[in-house]
């Protein structure tokens, strides 16, 4: 059957949408790909599994840190995709000062509060000596990139909400192919100048998210400026009124509870790994890498959806918007099929790619088999993440997390209690624990999928 040509057009707009955005996400793991080969190939004595662990645990801290201010890109992409519908240029602008404003104070909280955070952090994580002592190296050196990163969060939902995938394109582009390079120079260094060694890789990611800012107050200056006039800097300051901040407040409050809870899954899958030994906790790093891979491909599927769900809702055109919600998924599901393929032929070599120690190679592969799950799992909780977002269904978002993060632990310590091999021993543990833990992840995204799809058609409309 011939597509309408309406709704030929509904694609080529999706892609779009969504093909910059895949693009872009391609150079993300890449960025983890390098940072983790960059490890894995270092020579300093304590060997290759504790500079990955290292990496792995001052990232959990940090991403403990970040994705709590998560709502400054969510909140900020939905709301303006809505007023891009409405075809209110004033409001777009009062959105983005807003978010601007925001991350400005949350930087200035997270700097503030650095060294009892990372105090705490290691309390909490049980790791070894070299471990823990690498972890907090890489933390307090990419801690000060704080600025440049809560910002960047802003900008990029403001230009998801704007449909220019292009500029949001760019921007992860500069931010990680600096990242990469910065990081390889800085580690090993260049021209006779040996490098900084293991603190060259947070040095590199630091100087990218500054790179990534720059360019942004570019793009805003440049290709925006007449959306920004559209609002007369005279009233910028009233948007930080009380009043005027309490709705805007109150989404991302639940946006906000849906941080957290993201956030203690993936800190929770770190920390439990973190008692696994070296070798086991760098495995699980490196699954973790491989597992993010397929979402990188359907998450620009997702922020289409965000984009297109957030402008059909703020013009009020409900037929475009189910057609929109019908043809990502059709796209989503397409990427997942397409990466069970890549994940059953690559997924070795991509081992390899990551790790050069031969113990750590040989433990992963006896784990690859999980690659398989993630795309089916993870197509529909991705996807419709970013259909909740554009519309701002907050509330069903919150939710949603919350039962995925009671999933997750119920899994979790469920699965120690009727599997007593999967419990972690002192010094280490067996391949069942990590088995375990990853089939709490999968729990996790089961338990989004069912309850985004169960109460879609209450939350998602006009």
């Amino acid at each position: 059957m011939r597509l309408h040509l309406r709704d030929r057009a509904l694609n080529r707009e999706i892609l779009r949408l969504s093909l910059p955005s895949i693009l872009a996400n391609l150079t993300v793991p890449l960025v983890g790909i390098v940072d983790t080969a960059l490890a894995g190939h270092l020579n300093g004595g304590v060997g290759a599994a504790a500079f990955i662990g290292g990496i792995s645990v001052g990232s959990m801290m940090l991403t403990l840190l970040y994705w709590n201010f998560g709502f400054l890109r969510t909140g900020t992409g939905g709301l303006t995709a809505q007023a891009f519908g409405r075809k209110d240029p004033a409001d777009c602008a009062r959105i983005l000062w807003r978010g601007v404003g925001l991350a400005l104070v949350a930087a200035l909280l997270v700097l503030l509060l650095q060294k009892p955070f990372s105090q705490l952090g290691m309390l909490l994580v049980k790791s070894s000596p070299g471990v823990s002592e690498l972890a907090l190296r890489y933390f307090s050196i990419r801690i000060w990139a704080a600025p440049a990163t809560l910002l960047l969060m802003s900008f990029r939902g403001w230009f998801v909400g704007m449909q220019d995938s292009v500029s949001s394109m760019w921007t992860d582009l500069v931010v990680n192919v600096v990242n990469v390079a910065a990081s390889v120079l800085l580690t090993f260094g260049v021209a006779g100048w040996e490098g900084l060694g293991f603190d060259g890789i947070p040095a590199g990611t630091l100087v990218a998210q500054y790179a990534g800012l720059l360019y942004v107050t570019l793009v805003c200056i440049f290709k925006y400026r007449g959306t920004l006039r559209s609002l007369p800097f005279g009233e910028v300051p009233g948007l930080f009124n009380l009043s005027a901040l309490l709705p805007f407040l109150k989404m991302n409050s639940q946006l906000l509870g849906r941080s957290l809870c993201m956030t203690a899954i993936y800190v929770g899958y770190t920390f439990i790994a973190s008692g696994f030994g070296d070798v086991l906790l760098a495995c699980s790093s490196i699954m973790m890498q491989l597992l993010m891979l397929f979402s990188y491909f359907t998450d620009g599927f997702a922020y289409a959806g965000e984009a297109l769900t957030g402008r059909f809702i703020g013009a009020r055109d409900e037929t475009l918007l189910r057609r929109t919600i019908r043809y990502v998924f059709a796209w989503s599901l397409g990427i997942a099929v397409l990466s069970v393929g890549l994940y059953a032929l690559l997924g070795e070599g991509m081992i390899r790619l990551l790790t050069s120690d031969a113990t750590v190679v040989e433990s992963c592969r006896r784990f690859l088999p999980w690659l398989l799950v993630m795309p089916p799992l993870g197509c529909a909780a991705f996807t419709w993440d970013g259909v909740y977002l554009g519309a701002t269904a907050t509330r069903g978002l919150f939710m949603s997390m919350f039962w995925a993060l009671a999933g997750f632990f119920g899994c979790w310590y469920l699965g120690l209690w009727l599997w007593p091999a999967a419990r972690p021993v002192v010094g280490g543990a067996a391949d069942a624990s990590l088995h375990l833990l990853l089939a709490a992840y999968f729990v996790h995204l089961a338990a989004r999928t069912v309850y985004l799809t169960a109460v879609y058609k209450n939350k998602i409309t006009l």
